[in-house]
């Protein structure tokens, strides 16, 4: 669950957005690396980006794309719970890997949708 979204100029920076979520919601907010894809900015160092954690197994990540734009996409926030219930990485998978990745999917696909809806709609008040 992936979306952009173009922000106000106002709320450019991850600072500014933070503090506008804030006072939205009480919900944890945070600017982290980002340790989950290691995405690279223009340094070439990690990235940061803007996590809105609903519960351990609920957040979103936003990270600006260009100047206006923000990348929004919806993570597991706990490492633990990331590693068994998180996007698999592996090169090369078996069957029951895939099996059951599957059916972790179809089991968490309604709960998920329905955080990252929420989450992306507290985020897109600053659009």
């Amino acid at each position: 669950m992936e979306s952009l979204l173009k922000i106000q100029s106002q709320y450019n920076s991850l600072d500014s957005l933070k503090a506008f979520i804030k006072t939205q919601t009480d919900y944890e907010c945070s600017i982290e690396y980002d340790i989950w894809e290691g995405t690279i900015d223009a340094n070439g160092q990690m990235a940061q980006c803007l996590v809105i954690k609903k519960s351990g197994m609920h957040a979103v990540k936003a990270l600006f794309v260009n100047d206006n734009t923000l990348k929004v996409s919806h993570f597991i926030p706990n490492k633990v719970l990331n590693a068994y219930f998180g996007k698999s990485v592996k090169a090369y998978r078996s069957v029951l890997e895939i099996a059951g990745e599957a059916i972790k999917n179809s089991l968490l696909k309604g709960s998920q949708q329905n955080a990252f809806d929420e989450l992306e709609k507290l985020i897109a008040k600053a659009a």
